[in-house]
């Protein structure tokens, strides 16, 4: 076999083994990542954020065409498919990959591509399909190995017509009714996807709301906007049963209603992708999710192994993966780097998008905070009534009496961008987060930016 040694090795080389291996190399460490794919970029790139965004951006465009007056003029409403919408996924990964690709080759990380294995807590073993296998050795270890679909043991998702959120990238057909089970991220998304694309689609919720974690309003403002295009949310609902035919399937609910569609899409939770690591060579278990108990600086129990993104459960957002990688490998050069930001904002790519930093209603009344709320509407912001993107609202919560942000919530066409203007006046230094900012700056006209200027002057208005 051949044996080869390395200061650092990464296992996974998505967002965070990415992020972690190429600060490593600027600080002078030779770095190897081992990715079970032939290709760069982890699940993020090739099953998970990249594609639903971009599947997401697609049908977005589509819905806009079709409901814009002007192109009623030289052309009538278009239906793409779903295997239409996915040759853009393609086309966007095949890009994501190529740059990744390069900033390795430039930051001289060697990519050995096989199954990691751990011998001992210096040596694991890459096992490949065609080739022999490797002995990587290393003083230290970074797991970055990322997350999958939860699959729960008592759904057939070897059948054609049961997906979970990987699988449905492989669709070919575009279905009539679609049976989503999982009212979270993904479910709500795909939901929205989905329904953009003309079918019926079912989202069997076992919670009480959307995004339970979410402002309240923005939750409800969610439900209402898919029901108005036809989504019928089903609350308080348990799955207990699947039955999938050639002709389609059925989903018995604990409540004893049943559900028929064309495909059932499960988008209910997640697990860490530790299986086959052989953690037990180094002193280490997983979870019952396959995650990864880690300390405020990524280090697991075993010392020389740390652990980040996913992998290691919440928040499991890519931008977090990022800096969680960069911290890990700052700390093994004995370099100081900021800790994970607090107040992480939090976008879903749902149609419109959400978009979240902060504290919300539920969580100030609760800590008994002297909140005030400021909002603006999108339909009556200039810029949406020019685009056509008129569904939103903008939501400043601020303390009555010092007039601090704690918190900001979007529910509309960009709001995963509009957000961040928000953040950063959040993030300043004490005396100048405050909501004063939004009043007495001026902002370009027209622009979704102005909104915040909007909801700031109806907050102050309510002191």
């Amino acid at each position: 076999m051949t044996q080869e040694h390395f200061d650092l090795i990464i296992i996974g080389s998505g967002p965070a083994g990415e992020s972690a291996a190429i600060n490593a190399r600027k600080h002078g460490l030779s770095v190897a990542i081992v990715d079970a794919r032939q290709i760069v970029g982890g699940n993020c790139t090739h099953q998970g954020t990249i594609p639903s965004k971009t599947l997401r951006h697609s049908v977005h465009s589509m819905m806009k065409f079709n409901r814009n007056p002007l192109f009623r003029a030289i052309s009538e409403p278009k239906q793409l498919t779903f295997k239409q919408v996915m040759q853009s996924v393609e086309d966007v990964i095949k890009k994501q990959v190529q740059m990744r690709s390069r900033f390795y080759s430039r930051n001289d990380v060697r990519l050995f591509h096989g199954f990691a294995q751990f011998h001992d807590k210096n040596t694991i073993v890459v096992k490949r399909e065609e080739d022999s296998d490797l002995i990587l050795t290393a003083e230290r270890f970074i797991i970055a190995t990322g997350s999958r679909p939860y699959r729960p043991t008592n759904v057939d998702f070897k059948h054609p017509r049961v997906f979970d959120s990987d699988k449905i990238l492989k669709l070919i057909d575009t279905p009539k009714r679609v049976i989503i089970y999982g009212a979270g991220v993904i479910g709500s998304e795909y939901a929205s996807i989905f329904n953009g694309l003309g079918c019926k689609v079912d989202l069997v919720n076992p919670g009480e709301r959307l995004l339970s974690y979410m402002d309240d309003e923005i939750s409800d403002a969610l439900s209402y906007h898919l029901r108005s295009l036809g989504v019928l949310i089903r609350h308080n609902e348990k799955f207990k049963s699947l039955e999938a035919e050639d002709s389609g399937v059925i989903i018995n609910l604990e409540s004893g209603k049943v559900l028929k569609g064309d495909i059932f899409l499960w988008a209910n939770g997640r697990a860490g992708n530790t299986e086959g690591l052989n953690l037990e060579a180094v002193g280490l278990e997983a979870n019952s999710r396959g995650q990864l108990d880690v300390d405020q600086y990524y280090r697991t129990s075993t010392q020389g192994i740390y652990a980040v993104g996913d992998v290691i459960g919440a928040p499991a957002l890519a931008s977090a993966s990022y800096d969680q990688g960069r911290c890990a490998s700052s700390r093994i050069v004995n370099r100081e780097h900021p800790l994970l930001i607090k107040d992480i904002p939090t976008g879903i790519y749902t149609i419109p998008e959400i978009s979240s930093v902060g504290k919300t209603e539920s969580e100030l009344t609760a800590s008994k905070v002297p909140y005030e709320v400021g909002k603006a509407y999108f339909k009556d912001t200039a810029r949406a009534q020019i685009t056509g993107e008129d569904t939103g609202v903008l939501k400043l919560l601020f303390h009555r009496e010092t007039l601090e942000l704690l918190g900001i919530h979007c529910f509309g066409d960009q709001a995963a961008e509009i957000l961040h203007i928000g953040q950063a006046i959040m993030a300043q230094k004490e005396g100048g987060n405050t909501i004063e900012y939004f009043a007495t700056h001026t902002f370009n006209y027209p622009t979704m930016a102005e909104a915040y200027r909007v909801a700031a002057l109806n907050g102050l208005n309510r002191l």
